[in-house]
């Protein structure tokens, strides 16, 4: 029997139209679509009537499967001889945990191809009108995770202040420990942040406030997953002005 392959796809930000033309020909084709729970509906829709969805969703602290099981559903999947896409919210390759599916498929054998998406980050910075790097701002760009173990011993000296730009995925929950790292490595309390809530999405929101704020502003306004922290003076740059669906608090 033939080995199937693994397509690593990524869904992008959330709408239809920021797929790539191969993430959506894979999805229009597929007969076995292994989802996170951030690929927006409309993107689960286009799959053909008789295609098999498994959800594999991820919650803070609850899974629908472990990683490691994960990772041998799509190898037990492509042993037997059928392909799968394995889609993802953002990029793969972008704390989508795509290295280590891919390394799985590897140790098995078993053929994998990467298909990039618009990581978050870009699908945020674009919607919200906030360029991540500015000749005046930024030339230099970070992201880290806020969600992962160990969040008080990393040492992210460094990677916010004057000329510099931070992205902080899965930061929602952890909030105020991350202003209070971010202030005690000596940033400013006052340097300019923004949450972006459901990016590239109708019900888009774009919170704007000072790093002290940040606690107050995700609990006041109810932020909720999946939603980005950015941190930096190009957030002061944003321009509502293009995306005519934004809704803006300020703190």
């Amino acid at each position: 029997m033939e080995t199937g392959t693994i397509h690593l796809v990524g869904a992008g930000p959330g709408s239809p139209d920021l797929l790539t033309l191969r993430a959506a020909r894979l999805i229009e084709t597929a007969s076995l679509i292994v989802h996170d729970g951030l690929v927006d509906p409309s993107i689960l829709a286009m799959a053909r009537s008789d295609a098999r969805l498994v959800s594999v969703a991820k919650q803070r602290s609850k899974h629908t499967l472990p990683q490691d099981e994960i990772n041998a559903l799509l190898v037990h999947e492509a042993l037997a001889g059928r392909d799968v896409v394995r889609l993802k919210g953002g990029d793969p390759f972008v704390f989508g945990r795509g290295g280590e599916e891919m390394e799985a498929a590897q140790a098995a054998g078993v053929r994998v191809e990467i298909v990039p998406g618009i990581s978050a980050a870009n699908g945020a910075a674009a919607a919200s009108g906030i360029a991540l790097t500015h000749r005046e701002d930024a030339s230099i760009v970070s992201f880290v995770a806020g969600q992962c173990k160990g969040l008080s011993d990393q040492d992210w000296s460094g990677l916010a202040g004057v000329g510099r730009t931070l992205v902080i995925y899965m930061g929602v929950k952890t909030a105020p420990q991350i202003a209070e790292k971010l202030m005690a490595d000596g940033l400013a309390p006052d340097m300019p942040i923004a949450v972006v809530e459901n990016a590239c999405r109708p019900e888009m929101r774009v919170l704007r406030g000072p790093l002290a704020g940040l606690p107050d502003l995700v609990m006041a306004e109810a932020v909720q997953s999946p939603a980005l922290i950015i941190i930096g003076h190009v957030t002061a740059r944003g321009d509502a002005a293009i995306a005519p669906l934004l809704l803006e608090a300020t703190l």
